[in-house]
């Protein structure tokens, strides 16, 4: 059996940074990309509000040099899925999909959060093409342009205000009666002069040539006065909530009703001493890029700590 300092589980932003970091500190880390290698962001187009590109630079060309970076140092980068853990007792067992069994002293899950989607073939066809699940990340592109959200919650409305002050127009496509968002948010966009509530609305397809150009959809489904309805638009952005990555962790470690792992007093340590959290898997708020490298960083800086005090 494999026997390592430190163990990464996941990529993207928290998980290379990660990497880098515990490399550096001389902890050797082997890291298993998971499902995604390079996380959420690779799907994303341009990014331009990370550190180091003035120019801004596409999501997977920054995530590729994030991990050449953390392998410059001598991080180990494996494809693989963790797909069993036994946090019973240091060190602790980790098993990968194809059966190899791995002992680690630390464990940093950066496992990250995957955005819900309608399940319809367009959001693949148009993914970078004008469809989102992001829109801090990608709302600056839609300045003066017409877009849609789709969502109800508070997460849908946050984002519809948000591209509100970059977008000409922004649909707000709701397929219940009503808002389900917290009063005051409700307030915030029933009063915005240039959003639209489309209630009782369920988007079926998205068309355009070369990128989206609309929505199809039908208002009162399956009602006697179902209506189809088209939208020109210049770009779809979900907001129908994450699912955090973390269902291989829950039978030894603590999560919300949503399932993010809980941590310490706002640190990256869980209740297992020795392993740690890193990234959206924790939190929502470490979706932005910035944020979720720095909880990466902090998740690295935290296992040297710990092996130092052992």
């Amino acid at each position: 059996m494999e026997h390592v300092k430190c163990l990464i589980i996941g990529s993207g932003p928290a998980g290379y940074t990660a990497a880098i970091y515990a490399s550096r500190a001389n902890l050797k880390p082997v890291e298993y990309c998971g499902l995604l290698t390079g996380g959420q962001l690779t799907q994303t187009t341009m990014v331009e509000n990370f550190p180091g590109y003035p120019q801004g630079v596409l999501g997977g060309q920054m995530m590729n040099d994030i991990r050449e970076q953390a392998e410059r140092f001598g991080a180990d980068i494996r494809d693989g899925i963790i797909t069993k853990v036994d946090f019973s007792k240091a060190p602790y067992k980790l098993t990968t999909e194809e059966g190899v069994e791995i002992e680690a002293d630390t464990v940093i899950i950066a496992t990250g959060a995957s955005a819900k989607y309608l399940g319809l073939d367009d959001e693949k066809k148009y993914n970078g093409m004008g469809v989102s699940a992001c829109a801090t990340c990608d709302g600056f592109f839609y300045r003066k342009k017409t877009v849609a959200v789709v969502g109800g919650g508070d997460t849908a409305c946050e984002d519809a205000l948000y591209l509100a002050g970059l977008a000409k127009k922004v649909y707000l496509i709701v397929r219940k009666p009503f808002l389900r968002a917290s009063k005051v948010m409700q307030e915030r966009v029933m009063n915005a002069e240039n959003i639209e509530v489309l209630f009782e609305h369920n988007t079926i397809g998205l068309y355009g040539e070369n990128g989206v150009e609309g929505a199809h959809l039908v208002k009162r489904r399956g009602e006697a006065d179902e209506e189809k309805v088209d939208i020109q638009i210049d770009g779809f952005f979900l907001a129908i909530g994450h699912k955090p990555n973390s269902d291989v962790f829950k039978e030894w470690l603590e999560t919300d009703e949503v399932g993010y792992i809980k941590t310490i007093d706002g640190t990256p340590r869980t209740k297992i001493p020795g392993v740690f959290v890193a990234g959206d898997v924790a939190d929502p708020v470490y979706r932005q890029a910035i944020t979720a490298a720095a909880s990466g960083c902090k998740a690295a800086l935290e296992a040297e700590r710990y092996l130092l005090n052992k």
